[in-house]
């Protein structure tokens, strides 16, 4: 069983609260979230309530303050714990909403999507396997953005406000 414990202080330091399930609204729990220790599990913590606003992937560790998550402020207002995979991965992405336009299948990590492919606008993408991140910025920086295994028709449903991607890579879990 997972487990994550958010502190209001730096270095697991103050008031904390522990939490072992999703989590829609945290702010009856902590004012502020200055640092987290996950014990058990893969999460994902959300800077708004009901899953919004910036997502922060987590894994066991310690993060001793916003900045180890690669966090823009100290809020963390919800949280979901995703399982454990030990499947294949595959992803389409699109460069036009709705799943249109020009199409690429994937398989692997990708450090820089421009590099690679000469545009970074992913507008739409189908994860058929496996969990993945999309980041903001290449070689895995910058906000994160999960995928659960389903069809994203516009960037928005992943949660972006635009479709620049600078990299991506499959979520994988140690067993």
């Amino acid at each position: 069983m997972g487990k994550i414990i958010f502190y209001e202080g730096h270095n697991s330091q103050g008031r904390h609260w522990e939490c072992s399930s999703d989590c829609v609204d945290t702010f009856r729990h902590f004012n502020c979230c200055n640092s987290i220790r996950v014990s058990g599990g893969h999460w994902v913590a959300y800077e708004k309530p009901y899953y919004m606003g910036y997502q922060y992937i987590l894994s066991s560790g310690d993060y001793p303050d916003y900045n180890c998550w690669m966090g823009f402020n100290n809020c963390i207002r919800s949280c979901q714990m995703f399982p454990p995979y030990r499947g294949s991965y595959r992803m389409k992405i699109y460069n036009s909403p709705d799943m249109m336009g020009h199409t690429m299948e994937f398989t692997d990590d990708c450090p820089s999507v421009y590099e690679r492919f000469h545009y970074r606008d992913i507008y739409s993408c189908n994860v058929m396997e496996g969990y993945w991140i999309f980041y903001e910025h290449p070689n895995y920086r910058g906000r994160q953005y999960f995928l659960r295994p389903g069809e994203y028709r516009a960037c928005g449903d992943w949660g972006c406000h635009n479709p620049i991607v600078g990299s991506f890579r499959r979520m994988r879990t140690l067993m």
